[in-house]
């Protein structure tokens, strides 16, 4: 017999103890009625009677799940941010019409400055040679005979800049930037999400079941997963909220840098700069509205994961002839049951509970992410402006306000797919890491207490 099948059977024998025939079926029932809130378990044991995993072994299952996460959905997420970051797409429709402008109005008519780019790198031989072109003549400054062919190379410097959907963006930024661009801000992101996903995991497993948690005191069991969530994210979201800055500006530069140093070194001199002109506040620049964002997402994917895998163990306990004892805390029962399953049925329920309530929430909280990369990735337009003040700068509601009058509901939903396609599998891989990553901590911590009851 393998041992996973003997950790599993050893779990079912242990399991059947709480486990009475009342004659009408077979029934979950607590050691000891429900009376309030959770009392202290014995040293070593959490609420549940099980050997308690230690918050270094915690920690170790969240870094396991961010590196994984992080390889994974980065291409997604750079996707996520060129979207979002592009101008309106009005611009671009407007850009297509650049022959019949020219033909009507003239040339002066046309904007200026704009990239030759395939004539160029006919030249050059460059895969991308958008920075060969920038002292290319303006095409204002062009006669009618002659500026035909600087039409058409604008044009496609235009098409080549602009986005029409999630896959789109991934062809157009593997073919003119190279694949390797799709993982751009990787290292920033490794340096952000580990430390952010020790502190968020760790601190809702407290705030969640620790007997000594607040939340477990003065919340209802059916909200207390909305307020642990919603907490252990405004503590994480500060603490990495300068490296998401430096995260998003990376991911937002375009094309190749001809200089030393690459984009790394590139947004490293803006940030500097950034914090000499507005001071080291601006490192959490769109923090308010990260807040926004992340606190109700947190609270319902808390929520809907706890929901949604409640719901996969109840239907596997009554498959199993079993039921739940509804005078206790479900959570409870559900969480001693859980925490007996094998590490295939604790991988499939929380990889299917992390995806399903991870998209639902993003695709809810997906105005404050366009607000917040727009306003992480703020250019200094006030002198382009004559003075006026940037859209950026204004409050969250009136920025989000804005957006919608500009470009409508579309707008505030720009890049939606692209979010969800990556939220919904890094909760799923992030969170099935986590609990599979605790389950063979126990496994790991039964095992060496039966070794020292033992005397070996």
């Amino acid at each position: 017999m393998s041992g996973y099948d003997g950790s599993r059977r050893n779990d079912d024998a242990r399991f059947a103890t709480r486990v009475h025939d009342d004659r009408q079926g077979m029934r979950v029932v607590d050691e000891e009625p429900y009376a309030g809130p959770p009392v202290m378990p014995a040293p070593g044991r959490d609420q549940n009677g099980n050997i308690e995993i230690t918050t270094g072994q915690k920690m170790l299952s969240a870094v396991s799940g961010s590196l994984f996460t992080s390889l994974i959905v980065t291409p997604l997420d750079v996707v996520r941010v060129r979207l979002q970051s592009q101008p309106n797409p009005s611009i671009h429709a407007a850009v297509t019409n650049l022959t019949r402008t020219a033909t009507v109005e003239g040339f002066g008519a046309l904007p200026p400055n704009l990239g030759v780019t395939a004539c160029c790198r006919e030249v050059f031989f460059a895969g991308n040679a958008i920075e060969y072109c920038v002292a290319g003549p303006d095409i204002g400054t062009l006669r009618p005979a002659n500026a035909m062919g600087a039409i058409d190379c604008s044009m496609e410097e235009t098409q080549r800049r602009t986005f029409n959907s999630t896959l789109d963006a991934f062809r157009k930024i593997s073919r003119n930037e190279g694949i390797t661009t799709l993982w751009r801000g990787l290292s920033p992101t490794l340096v952000m999400t580990v430390p952010a996903n020790i502190i968020y995991f760790t601190g809702y497993d407290w705030l969640r079941f620790a007997p000594a948690s607040p939340v477990n005191r003065l919340f209802h069991d059916s909200y207390a997963p909305l307020v642990a969530g919603a907490f252990a994210r405004v503590v994480a979201a500060f603490v990495v909220s300068p490296i998401e800055m430096f995260k998003t500006r990376m991911q937002a530069s375009h094309g190749a840098i001809t200089g030393g140093g690459g984009h790394f070194t590139k947004t490293l001199n803006s940030v500097r700069e950034m914090t000499k002109t507005s001071g080291y506040t601006s490192l959490w620049r769109g923090l308010t509205l990260t807040l926004w964002r992340d606190v109700p997402f947190s609270g319902i994917y808390w929520w809907g994961y706890e929901t949604v895998r409640g719901q996969l163990t109840d239907a596997r306990e009554r498959a199993r002839g079993r039921e739940f004892d509804r005078d206790g805390p479900p959570s409870r029962q559900r969480s001693r049951s859980q925490s007996r399953e094998n590490h295939r049925n604790t991988f499939t329920d929380s990889f299917t509970a992390g995806a399903v309530s991870g998209a639902v929430a993003s695709i809810l909280t997906m105005p404050f992410d366009v607000g917040k990369t727009r306003q992480q990735i703020l250019k200094d337009r006030v002198g382009a402006t004559g003075g006026a003040l940037a859209p950026e700068h204004l409050s969250m509601p009136r920025f989000l306000m804005h957006i919608f009058r500009e470009e409508g509901v579309p707008g505030l939903w720009r890049g939606w797919a692209a979010r969800t396609m990556k939220v919904a599998p890094a909760c799923a891989i992030m969170i099935s890491c986590y609990e599979v990553g605790k389950r063979m901590s126990r496994v790991f911590n039964e095992k060496a207490e039966e070794k020292r009851a033992s005397g070996l």
